[in-house]
């Protein structure tokens, strides 16, 4: 989280440098056509907990580096970490009122923010339903939104697929931090001719990961976030039995010792789950990934896409014809091959699909798009009136 949020800091320094604008030929003679950013002024920046360093410098850093102020408003869970950052910043000179920290419940003070009349664009992070919310206010008000919301993430594995290979994707993707990434991996599509291999042996890897403090080094998997995050991934077992998967691994709160005291759950592989069952389209946002099998790659490409999300997805083949296929067919924002749903480097575009945005990137170049607006700039040095689609054309319609 820490160095995710350096590395940015340090990447979008040096795209200050690279503010490029287009400098193109008029049609009038004696004329010059140049395009330059300009900042949209003030920004309301909304972050989650889950990265609770490293999206806040995703969304402050570029808006700083174009020109803008920043209102930041972090997640109720994790205050003091954004009271540091912006103390970090303001050792580091950053005069004071440029970013300005505020802290409260997202419901009251996020909807003022996003209403008020000094704040011009909200890059928000968060859940599917809030990021709709806070849009359909903004739409209200013509302003601008900046959305990255959930995600359903998958890993497919074709049968020409390394399985260990996989498998450790799999198991770094859906449970590590405990499954709350907005890209973890929480479907693994196999192919039928290694889905038998691939679950016998993801279920073992998955019943000895061992629970515990997060910041232990015998610790695999960690806590979830809450006691309401613990109950809506428990609320999800017996939705899925229900509607005809089986847990094959994990499916319980833990009761033992001193895992009791914490949010935790175990880490869980439900496996018979068919594509429009719940537990295969809902984001749950824990350590738990669901297992369907596919008889081919067009298949599993149908079924990689069969969900209101688009964020992340991985293929794991030495096939490079499939592999092409699902880059050029997967309807995600960001596609691996041959590695796992998670870990996506800051000097690319980040964000996805459908409904999991509104269209707009974070990181990377694309970033100075939401950041900044395009300004087209005409200077005539002709000294006399010239007349644009008119005079280009001798004075005669074309």
């Amino acid at each position: 989280d820490v160095q995710e949020g350096i590395d940015m800091t340090y990447y979008i320094a040096g795209e200050g440098r690279r503010q490029f604008g287009d400098v193109v030929p008029a049609e009038l003679p004696n004329k010059w056509a140049m395009s330059m950013r300009h900042p949209h002024g003030v920004i309301a920046a909304i972050t989650p907990w889950n990265f609770p360093f490293a999206i806040p410098t995703w969304k402050i850093m570029p808006a700083l580096i174009l020109g803008n102020t920043v209102v930041f408003k972090p997640a109720s869970y994790t205050p003091m970490l954004a009271v540091r950052l912006v103390e970090i910043l303001e050792e580091a000179g950053l005069p004071k009122g440029v970013l300005n920290l505020v802290l409260g419940p997202g419901g009251a003070l996020g909807d003022h923010l996003v209403q008020h009349p000094s704040v011009d664009l909200i890059s928000f992070t968060g859940s599917s339903d809030t990021g709709a919310h806070i849009s359909e206010i903004a739409g209200r008000l013509l302003k601008r939104v900046s959305a990255e919301l959930g995600g359903k993430n998958a890993i497919v594995v074709l049968d020409d697929a390394d399985v260990d290979l996989a498998l450790d994707g799999i198991v770094w993707s859906a449970f590590g931090t405990s499954g709350q990434r907005c890209t973890a991996a929480s479907r693994v599509i196999a192919h039928h001719g290694v889905a038998n291999d691939l679950i016998d042996k993801l279920v073992g890897r998955a019943k000895k990961l061992r629970l515990g403090h997060g910041l232990e080094s015998t610790t695999d998997v960690g806590p979830v976030v809450s006691k309401a995050a613990q109950d809506k991934v428990a609320s999800y077992m017996p939705i899925a039995e229900k509607e005809g998967a089986t847990i094959a691994a994990g499916g319980r709160v833990p009761t033992e010792g001193a895992l009791a005291k914490g949010f935790f759950h175990e880490p869980t592989v439900l496996v018979d789950v068919k594509p429009n069952m719940r537990v295969a389209q809902e984001e749950i946002f824990g350590p738990v990934t669901s297992v369907i099998e596919v008889k081919g790659v067009d298949e599993a490409i149908k079924v990689l896409n069969n969900t209101k999300y688009g964020l992340s997805s991985s293929v794991y083949t030495r096939n490079i014809n499939n592999a092409f296929r699902f880059m050029r067919d997967a309807e995600t924002g960001i596609v691996y091959v041959n590695a796992g749903t998670i870990g996506a480097e800051i000097q690319l575009p980040f964000g996805g699909m459908k409904a999991t945005g509104n269209g707009h990137r974070e990181a990377g170049r694309a970033a100075l798009d939401v950041y900044s607006e395009w300004k087209s700039i005409y200077i005539d040095y002709s000294g006399k009136l010239q007349r644009a689609q008119m005079d280009a054309n001798g004075g005669k319609a074309p």
